[in-house]
């Protein structure tokens, strides 16, 4: 089935991701001082989820320890903004996280 499609009913847009129903995130990287401490680390990781995912209400699934990747995108059917790219770009370098990488927005189906 292509993505592509036309003339497809809602249920199916929705069940594909497609149309109204996509879906854009971006994917982040991030390094930390690697004498960091496991609870420096899990501050971090724990501020950066309060203070900058949950407010914007995006979702954050990643791993790591002094190194992280992992993609976010909104909690709900939507799509991130280029300004949620932004803010998650900021707060990292402005915490102070080394080697900072976020990708474009693509759809997270179908990217």
């Amino acid at each position: 089935m292509k993505a592509e499609a036309k003339n497809r009913s809602r249920r199916l847009r929705k069940k594909l991701r497609v149309d109204e129903f996509q879906e854009l995130g971006f994917d982040v990287a991030w390094q930390l001082a690697a004498d960091a401490s496991e609870e420096q680390v899990d501050t971090f990781v724990d501020d950066f989820i309060v203070q900058v995912i949950e407010p914007r209400g995006l979702g954050f699934g990643g791993e790591g320890d002094t190194l992280w990747h992992g993609l976010i995108c909104t909690m709900d059917i939507g799509k991130c903004t280029e300004e949620d790219r932004q803010a998650v770009e900021s707060w990292l370098k402005d915490q102070g996280a080394v080697a900072v990488s976020v990708s474009a927005l693509y759809d997270v189906w179908w990217g």
